[in-house]
């Protein structure tokens, strides 16, 4: 069971990881078999594909995600914030999200799931 404190540490920390491009960091976070479902992409499996996405497949640039929420309840945690940056093609995009995290024993992230309010990213 996650405390509320600390799932909203272990979010803060995955979004300045993700909003710094620090890649390493970030996948240090996930378990290694961790499953991560995004509009637009098949699911990634495991830590070489969320490497492959973060490093080649995801079309955001460049960006900073503003947390509106978050809240958990046992291995649960869900998120509600805006993304505001610029994609790849060099659009500007700001859009609102949510996600839901679901941590394992070990404390590192087993499954991610993402919604956006808009069909942009």
């Amino acid at each position: 069971m996650i405390a509320v404190e600390e799932a909203i540490r272990l979010v803060k920390r995955y979004y300045d990881l993700v909003d710094r491009n620090k890649i390493p960091g970030l996948l240090s976070l996930f378990t290694t078999d961790a499953v991560y479902e995004r509009p637009g992409y098949p699911p990634l499996r495991g830590i070489g594909e969320l490497e492959r996405f973060y490093r080649q497949d995801r079309v955001i640039e460049s960006g900073k995600h503003s947390l509106r929420g978050v809240a958990a309840e046992k291995e649960l945690i869900a998120v509600h914030g805006d993304f505001e940056g610029r994609l790849k093609d060099g659009k500007d995009v700001c859009v609102r999200f949510a996600d839901f995290f679901q941590v394992a024993q070990d404390g590192l992230f087993r499954r991610r799931d993402t919604y956006f309010f808009s069909p942009q990213v």
